[in-house]
């Protein structure tokens, strides 16, 4: 199960969030997770008693309200709430902390920050960021690309020349994301976003001539620090029985299955003479077609069909 610490959660956001440690230091180190079957909505959220987010959000209201109880009940409202499991309590709107709370958080080493930006503008920060911190994640190993707003990732054996591949559709435009090793998250349900590893980014390996900075020799429009994956190009090798073995007219819709989520993919076989830069651009063209409810193959078969039914017609008025 992903989850981070609130050290690196307030090391992450302190200066966009204007964070302040007033207490509770001993549990810099609490985790903050999500279930699989929780969305990451319910991590962050005002003041609860009946569903406890694990980080505890105490605005204007919620600051009213622990005012205003007697001070003879406030022992027991402050017990109720640490009875609950939390990771963090942050006090929003620059407010001041409210009676006995900086107590309470550090007898039960449960961090207390306090922030100067206001409470709704904080919980949305901290739901991206940990959308982002907490996805599912894998490695899959190709080149992953922009290619006319499409993240592509292309795959293959070793050999086939995606580097190659790569750096010619750059030339012509297009940006990379990363070489050799792609991180994939599943920042939504149906929603996988590439990025790349920190110690790869910018660079392209191309046999012959090494290890390439692109940023450097094509510019800073030449690559993206990350893409949402929508088409997997998978390169193989153009043999006599595999390019018998497949569908000429792509009739079925390639799928491949990446931490739960379906990613249409394409076949292209290497073959000495062909353009494969060319045809990475088509055959993203036509996903962005098919996308828009535009199915070459469908018209063509429809096209196809219409005219048999024609001829038939005619055969059977000429033998009338």
């Amino acid at each position: 199960m992903p989850s981070i610490s609130v050290r690196r959660l307030y090391h992450d956001n302190q200066t966009k969030l204007k964070l302040a440690w007033s207490a509770g230091t001993a549990g810099a180190d609490n985790r903050i997770s999500i279930d699989a079957d929780k969305p990451v909505l319910a991590l962050v959220g005002h003041l609860n008693f009946i569903h406890p987010n694990q980080i505890q959000v105490i605005g204007i209201a919620e600051v009213e309200y622990l005012n205003k109880i007697e001070a003879g009940e406030i022992k027991t409202t402050l017990n109720e709430l640490f009875d609950l499991t939390m990771s963090l309590i942050i006090v929003a709107n620059d407010l001041p902390v409210p009676y006995m709370l900086r107590d309470y958080c550090h007898t039960h080493n449960v961090p207390l920050l306090t922030s100067k930006t206001e409470s709704p503008f904080l919980m949305d920060v901290l739901r991206i960021y940990l959308q982002r911190v907490l996805a599912a994640s894998t490695v899959k190993y190709g080149v992953f690309l922009d290619v006319f707003e499409i993240g592509v990732l292309i795959t293959g054996q070793s050999g086939l020349g995606k580097s190659e591949l790569a750096l010619e559709l750059i030339s012509r435009g297009h940006g990379l994301v990363a070489d050799d090793a792609v991180e994939l998250y599943r920042i939504g349900p149906e929603t996988l976003e590439g990025r790349c590893p920190a110690m790869l980014k910018d660079f392209l390996e191309v046999r012959g001539l090494g290890v390439l900075n692109i940023r450097a020799i094509f510019g800073e429009t030449a690559v993206r620090p990350k893409k949402q994956l929508q088409l997997i190009i998978n390169l193989v090798l153009a043999d006599d029985s595999h390019m018998q073995r497949m569908d000429r007219l792509s009739i079925k819709s390639e799928t491949e299955s990446i931490l739960n989520v379906s990613i249409r993919s394409v076949t292209l076989p290497v073959a000495v003479g062909r353009n494969l830069a060319v045809l990475v651009e088509a055959a993203v063209s036509n996903f962005v077609l098919q996308m828009r409810g535009k199915d070459s193959t469908k018209e063509f078969l429809d096209r196809h069909n219409s005219m048999l039914k024609e001829d038939a017609v005619n055969h059977e008025d000429n033998i009338d």
